[in-house]
C-alpha cells in the first residue's frame, strides 16, 4: 500500500537532515565563555541557519504551502545584523547550500506565515534553546497541517540515541501509518517502528519534564506525582525530544504545565511531536482533555498546556491536573 505524502516526507527528511548539519556545527563550537556570559548568538545563527535550509527546500517543492515559522529575517536585513547574517551565510554554505545573503534572508522569511491555512507548514528551528546551548538536548520540529489535522511530523534530534547507542536520531510519522526512527546521519539504515511503553500502574509512571522550571511548573508536576504515587526518577530533557521519548517508552508522561496564567503555547513547540506519539500508541491533549486545535495560526490559543501520555493513563493524568490546579491556573 501506497504511504501518502510521500515526496513531502521525502522532501521534509531530506531538509531537516541538512538542518541538523548546521545546528551541530554550531552547537561543536560553543564555549564556556559564551554560556557564562549567556551568549544567545550561537543558537541565533543556527536558528536562522536551520530555518533557511528548511524552507529553502519546502519553497521549491510545495510553493504554494505557506510555512508558520519562528524566525524572520527582518533583523539581518540590518546593519546591525549584518555580522549574524555573514556567520548564517557561512555555516549554511558549509552544510552544501549556497545562497546569497539576499536569497538566505528570502529562504528565512519564507517561513513568516502567522495564519491558518487550508494547508500549511509549522516549523521551529531549533526547539529547546537552553539546551542547545548547554550542549545537550534539542530537536528540529516540522509538521505539515491540512484541514486542521497533523498529517506528517518530523523530529531531528541530534544529541538523542539510537537503540544502538548511534548518537542522532531523526523519527517521522504520517497519520495512519506509524510512528518510526532512523539513525540522523545513516539515511540509508533501516527505519525502526516506536511505540509507547505498556505501563499502566500510575505509581510505575516515568515523568519526562523540561530542565528549566520557567518551562513548565515543576511544582505543579510534584504534586502531581505524588498524588499518582510516581516513585520513579523522572527522565528531564529540553525540547521536542520529550515527545519522542514517550513515543518510544523511554518515559511514559510528558505534562507542560502553564507557568503563567493566559499564555498560549506555540504551535512549532508541539506539532511535530504530537503526531509522532499518537501514531506510536499514545494520546495527546491539553491538560484539560481537550484535543488541539491546529486551526487558530501561529498560537494554540483555544488550549492549555499539554499532556502528553503512553495513553493507557491518559483519563488518570488528566484527573490528577486538575484536582492539583493552581487557582490562578
Amino acid at each position: 500500500m501506497a504511504v501518502p505524502y510521500g515526496s513531502e516526507l521525502r522532501v521534509g527528511l531530506e531538509a531537516v537532515r541538512l538542518a541538523a548539519k548546521v545546528c551541530q556545527s554550531v552547537q561543536s563550537a560553543i564555549t564556556t565563555e559564551a554560556l557564562a556570559k549567556k551568549d544567545n548568538s550561537p543558537v541565533t545563527v543556527a536558528d536562522y541557519g536551520s530555518q533557511a535550509i528548511v524552507c529553502r527546500a519546502l519553497k521549491a517543492a510545495f510553493p504554494n504551502d505557506q510555512v508558520i515559522g519562528e524566525e524572520g529575517a527582518a533583523e539581518l536585513r540590518t546593519e546591525a545584523g549584518r555580522a549574524f547574517l555573514e556567520q548564517v551565510v557561512r555555516e549554511v554554505s558549509a552544510a552544501g547550500v549556497n545562497g546569497t545573503p539576499e536569497e538566505i534572508c528570502d529562504w528565512i522569511d519564507h517561513g513568516g506565515s502567522s495564519e491558518y491555512s487550508a494547508r500549511f507548514w509549522t516549523l521551529d528551528p531549533i526547539d529547546g534553546t537552553k539546551g542547545f546551548l548547554r550542549k545537550e538536548q534539542y530537536a528540529i520540529s516540522l509538521a505539515l497541517i491540512i484541514n486542521g489535522q497533523i498529517e506528517l511530523g518530523i523530529l531531528g534530534c541530534p544529541n538523542m540515541q539510537m537503540p544502538d547507542g548511534t548518537v542522532g536520531v531523526i523519527a517521522w510519522a504520517i497519520r495512519g501509518h506509524g510512528a518510526w526512527q532512523q539513525s540522523l546521519s545513516s539515511p540509508e539504515s533501516p527505519a525502526q517502528a516506536i511505540k509507547v511503553s505498556l505501563t499502566s500502574t500510575p505509581s510505575e509512571l516515568v515523568f519526562c519534564e523540561s530542565v528549566e522550571s520557567g518551562h513548565s511548573s515543576h511544582d505543579w508536576s510534584g504534586l502531581i506525582a505524588a498524588d499518582l504515587q510516581i516513585h520513579r526518577e523522572a527522565v528531564r530533557m529540553d525540547s521536542q525530544c520529550k515527545y519522542l521519548a514517550v513515543a518510544r517508552g523511554d518515559a511514559d508522561l510528558y505534562l507542560r504545565l502553564p507557568t503563567r496564567k493566559g499564555y498560549q503555547e506555540k504551535i512549532w513547540d508541539h506539532a511535530g511531536g504530537v503526531l509522532i506519539v499518537q501514531e506510536a500508541g499514545g494520546h495527546v491533549t491539553d491538560i484539560n482533555g481537550q484535543l488541539c486545535d491546529f486551526r487558530q495560526g501561529a498560537s494554540l490559543s483555544k488550549n492549555v498546556g499539554m499532556a502528553v501520555t503512553n495513553g493507557r493513563v491518559h483519563p488518570i493524568v488528566i484527573n490528577a491536573i486538575a484536582r492539583h490546579a493552581p487557582k490562578d491556573a
